[in-house]
Formats: structure tokens, sequence, C-alpha cells
């Protein structure tokens, strides 16, 4: 058995590969960059208006205000966005102008539309501006030539929207690991099937897909196969055939009938560790068959949703070239009192709550390894020390984050 520290080191230094594709922009979204954007232009490529109003010199106008307006003579051509003006604006004068539209030469300001009079021929002017005023200048965004995204950013809407501007249409990233899910176990039955004695309905596969596609990860769920080692041998190697990783739930304790371990270890698959220092989730064992990985998972619910937490979906994203691994951790304060024992690390399901910049947490409730609605109610998961014991009201401990609090 093996330290929860270790167990993960061994994980994410796996050698997990990512695979790389040349992807349209939009269908880039939540993915991570495989490669440097460099801008080839300009952004803005021009000095251009801030404010729908007029532009003008801001000298011509210093001193206005509503009690002592300036009149400016009003130059006929109006400037709309996508136009580019032909007069130059002279001392004396004003031009319309619209938001984006460039600005005029002679102009370097310009004033509101709101600070302003209209009368025929001319403009009264309410307020003085500074040189500059509601001006965007030619690269104020982005530089030619400059960095603008590195690899191993995310890209999330905004990205697209600045690649949209660049001219980018596709861009390189790092392919998603293909994830395969397959639950295993002769007690399991499908979800729309009666309950009866001995025979409970399959979340495990459900809850891993649903951790899978959370995180933005194509999946292939391959439901349930029974604790039969000719139907699991064929039920591995067809989900092996199609994926980069795959999760496998039960069947990896030491019964009679936990047959994953063995028969993986059958088709050439090697185990890497098995069994880990922590509650719940300890049965865990991984292994690589040639370029692929294989969890094998416990089969209880939560054990199971606590283990992809802790080790698959850190892996998988470093996989995709994310620097922060795990979920968001903070220090947070017990607002209840725990039960814990010594000698290994416990992942305990908690709501958290934030006080004024301070984190708080208190129990889901029941907190067995079978309580699913221990982890349906969680918005964090707390890590209590192997060497903690139990956790009384006021302790702090590390916390992942699940979600919004």
């Amino acid at each position: 058995m093996i330290s929860v520290e270790e167990a993960q080191r061994i994980v994410l230094n796996s050698g997990l590969k990512p695979g790389i594709q040349r992807l349209p922009i939009l269908e880039s979204l939540g993915l991570t960059l495989a490669e440097d954007i460099i801008s080839s232009d300009d952004i803005p490529i021009y000095d251009n208006s801030a404010m729908d109003g007029y532009a003008v010199r801001a000298i011509d106008i210093k001193g206005a205000e509503k009690s002592y307006p300036i009149r400016l003579v009003l130059m006929g051509e109006d400037i709309p966005a996508g136009r580019i003006p032909k007069s130059t604006v002279n001392p004396g004068f004003c031009m319309p102008i619209m938001t984006g539209a460039p600005l005029p030469n002679g102009a370097d300001s310009v004033v509101m539309k709101e600070d302003t009079q209209r009368d025929a021929g001319s403009v009264m002017v309410f307020r003085e501006i500074e040189k500059g005023e509601n001006v965007r200048y030619r690269s104020e965004d982005i530089k030619k030539g400059s960095t603008v995204f590195r690899k191993g950013d995310n890209i999330n809407p905004a990205t697209i929207g600045v690649l949209a501007s660049l001219g980018i249409g596709e861009v390189k990233v790092y392919r998603p690991p293909l994830v395969g899910v397959l639950a295993t176990g002769d007690e399991l039955i499908r979800i729309d099937e009666k309950l009866i004695a001995g025979k409970v309905r399959d979340s495990n596969s459900y809850s891993l897909s649903a951790q899978v596609k959370e995180m933005g990860m194509e999946y292939r769920r391959f439901g349930t196969i029974v604790d039969d080692e000719t139907l699991l041998l064929k039920k591995i190697k067809e989900a092996l055939g199609e994926c980069d990783i795959l999760l496998l739930s039960g069947g990896i304790s030491v019964g009679d009938y936990d047959l994953v371990k063995d028969t993986l270890e059958g088709i050439g698959a090697k185990l890497i560790f098995w069994r880990v220092n922590q509650k719940p989730g300890k049965p865990l064992a991984f292994f690589k068959y040639g370029n692929k990985y294989i969890f094998g998972l416990p089969g209880n619910p939560v054990s199971v949703m606590v283990c992809f937490e802790m080790y698959v979906r850190p892996m998988i994203r470093k996989s995709m070239g994310y620097d922060n691994f795990f979920r968001p951790e903070v220090i947070a304060e017990a607002l209840d009192d725990f039960k814990n024992k010594t000698g290994r690390v416990n992942f305990a399901r908690i709501i958290v709550e934030n006080k004024d910049g301070k984190y708080f947490f208190k129990s889901t409730g029941m907190q067995g390894s079978g309580i699913l609605t221990s982890m349906a109610k969680a918005n964090g998961i707390a890590r209590f020390p192997a060497d903690m014991g139990n956790v009384v009201k006021g302790s702090k401990v590390k916390v992942y984050l699940l979600g919004e609090l």
C-alpha cells in the first residue's frame, strides 16, 4: 500500500502523451493551446473613436462648460464605422463621428454627443476634454509581432474573439484523451430495471461519465459487465481498442469475485500500484497497457467519485497542457466535529462557505463510502491528514472546491 502523495506523483508522472490537433476556433472552446499565437497585425489597425460624438481638436474647446459653451463649425462629412474620412479637421471645426470610425486627420479627441448641442451648421460644446479622450489608438490592444497567447493557455470565449480579430480561424490544441467507463459486478442492473434483493442499479458508470463530461472531455460509456472472466476480458479489450484511459469500477478488491486485477494482468497490463492509504478508495489500482492507462476503481459510489477527483482528473488536465491539475484549494475551518481515525488520509464530503473572505465547512451528513448523497450535496472535499485523528470544530484543513460557493 502506498501513500496518497506517492500515488498522485506516479499518476501525474505516468507519461500520458497529449495528442495535438488543429481545430476551427469555435470547436477549440475549453481546450488548451498547443502553440504560441503571435499577432500579424496591430489591433486596432488605426486610431478610432470610442464614442458617438464629434471629432475635435482638444485645444479648440479648452474651458468649455455649460455656462460657457464653445461653438465649433460643423463639417458636413459624417464618419461611420468602416469609412475612411477624406477631410481634415481644421482649427475651430468638428466632424460627426461614430463609435469605431477612424479618427480624421487634424482631430486628436472625440467629444461625446451628450456633451454637445447641434445647430444648423455648428455644434455647441459644453465640456472641455483632454487630448486623446475617447480615442482608441492604433495597437493599444495588441501590437504587431507580440505574443498574444502562449502554448498551454486555456481557450475561453474571449480568446476566440481575439483569435477572430487576428484573422485566425484554426489553432493547434492538445487533443483531450478519450475516456472509457465500464462498471463491473453481478449485482448491477440497468437503471430502468426494478430493484430486487441483492441487486443495485448501476450508478457508477453514470457518475463517472458525468465527471468526464463536466471537464468537457469525450467519453464512451460501456455500461456494465458481470463477474465472468471471459466476458470481462472481451469487454475490456473492446474498450481499450477505443480509449486512451479506461475507468473500471468494482472487482478490484480481494474477494473471490474481484476479477479485474487478474484479468488485466492476464492481457499484459502492467500493474503500477494497488491499494492507497486513504478513505474512501483504498483498493484503487493503476495499470499501463501499451500507451494506454487503466484505473481500477473501487465499487462503492463515493469511492469512485473521490478517486476520480484525486487521480483521474489531475492526470487528464496534465495531459491537456494545464498548469493547475487539481481543483482549487483553500484552507477552511471546520464548523462541525468529524470522527476520523489516524493512520490514513480521509477525504470527507463537505459544504464550504465563504464568509468575509474566510472559508468554513460543515459535513454533508453520513460519510460512508456507499452514501452517494453525501457527494451530491457537497461543493467541496476536505483532506484530513493521516496523523490528524478526530477533527474538532475550529480545526483548519486543506479543502478542494468542487464548484461555486
